[in-house]
């Protein structure tokens, strides 16, 4: 069939798979161009595999230090007149691409926080490559059923305090800049988005692993998480998603603890704000971000998800110089919140609207950054051809 963008509101319906394909080889030539990671890791579990940052993870780590890498993914499988999701053409040619180059990869498509999840990744593990030395934890999901008492949590993206919060927003569908108000959370919806996007299931799954024996002396185990500036605060930092990425913080500390023994070393990755699936639904955010690639790409200091997890595994990781701030936090950030760039994002944050949109902001880049993710706009693609969109993940083959 011939597959063209269909949009409903921030999500994109369908996915080219020729186009992921395209984009994830852009990615991997990313990582190649940059030689060889030293001292990388070589067998790596990552959970949230299958787009943004945990894609972007299992590349660097696959393509830059030759690991063997599991992924694990919930995704839809394309049917013979029906689309299947963007993540699992992304996996499908991820692991085509690992094979080429004589690289190990095995994926697993389902409900990442169940255990039984867990102990089919395990046996897995045990059974190809007996221990992983890194494990990526990068799963972003707006439900959850916890996996002892079936509870079905659901996280929110609101404000937290006595008073709703208005802003400026950006209608990505259009292009105008409106204004938002967002009432704030109650206390279950707050416990519910730190049910779903706190540590408790990152720490579920490392002693899984250690109880299991799998997890190799000197395992490093990545959680990611997003600070950004004050202007986008009350949505994230000091909202509910903030709410649970303090949860995550304290399950790094334990998680320290868990993995003394192993002297292994838990972490959790600031990130800077870029266009992924998960970004795209919190308001305020994609104003803020246009803004922001237009002031980065003119000082020639932007990056995608994969030039930052190069330089997560590259410079962080793997080169004995971790650079943790004051919390302990590794921040790839650090040329996003860079103060007189940041004061430059302010400034027009505080003139832009619709009219000057395109002069200060790139809103032109927020939707090209946007449909990439789903396989659409990239050079080489010819989206006027037939596409077999029921292709298969050679591992779930």
């Amino acid at each position: 069939m011939i597959v063209a963008p269909k949009i409903r509101g921030f999500i994109c319906t369908t996915a080219h798979p020729t186009g992921c394909a395209k984009h994830v080889a852009e990615q991997i030539a990313v990582v190649k161009s940059r030689g060889p990671i030293a001292n990388g890791p070589k067998k790596v579990l990552v959970v949230g595999a299958s787009t943004g940052y945990g894609l972007s993870s299992r590349i660097a780590a696959a393509f830059g230090s030759g690991a063997a890498t599991m992924g694990v993914f919930f995704e839809k499988p394309g049917e013979p007149e029906r689309c299947g999701t963007a993540g699992w053409y992304n996996s499908a040619a991820f692991e085509t691409e690992a094979k080429a180059a004589g690289l190990y990869a095995r994926s697993f498509n389902g409900d990442a926080f169940s255990d039984a999840m867990k102990a089919t990744v395990i046996e897995a593990i045990k059974a190809d490559l007996g221990q992983v030395d890194c494990v990526i934890y990068s799963l972003a999901s707006p439900r959850r059923t916890h996996p002892k008492s079936g509870e079905v949590f659901k996280s929110v993206l609101k404000p937290i305090g006595s008073a709703s919060y208005t802003n400026k927003n950006l209608n990505t569908g259009n292009g105008v800049v409106n204004e938002v108000t967002i009432e704030p959370a109650n206390e279950d919806e707050i416990a519910q988005t730190v049910a779903v996007m706190g540590g408790e299931d990152w720490e579920m799954w490392i002693d899984a692993l250690q109880s299991a024996g799998v997890l190799a002396e000197g395992v490093q185990t990545v959680a990611y998480s997003y600070i950004g500036p004050e202007v986008t605060w009350p949505i994230y930092k000091n909202g509910t998603i903030g709410r649970a990425k303090e949860d995550l913080e304290r399950v790094q500390r334990v998680l320290d603890g868990k993995l003394a023994s192993l002297k292994g070393k838990a972490w959790v990755s600031v990130n800077k704000a870029l266009v992924t699936q998960a970004s795209s639904a919190i308001p305020v955010v994609p104003l803020y971000i246009s803004l922001l690639y237009k002031a980065m790409k003119a000082e020639g200091s932007h990056e995608d998800c994969i030039e930052q997890m190069d330089r997560l595994f590259r410079e962080r990781l793997y080169n004995g110089n971790p650079q943790p701030d004051e919390a302990g936090r590794i921040r790839v950030d650090d040329w996003e919140m860079k103060p007189a760039l940041q004061e430059l994002v302010g400034k027009r944050w505080a003139e832009v609207n619709t009219e000057n949109l395109a002069q200060l902001g790139d809103f032109e880049g927020y939707q090209t950054s946007f449909l990439r993710l789903f396989g659409f706009g990239l050079d080489g693609v010819d989206y006027n051809a037939e596409v077999d969109v029921s292709i298969g993940v050679p591992s779930l083959a």
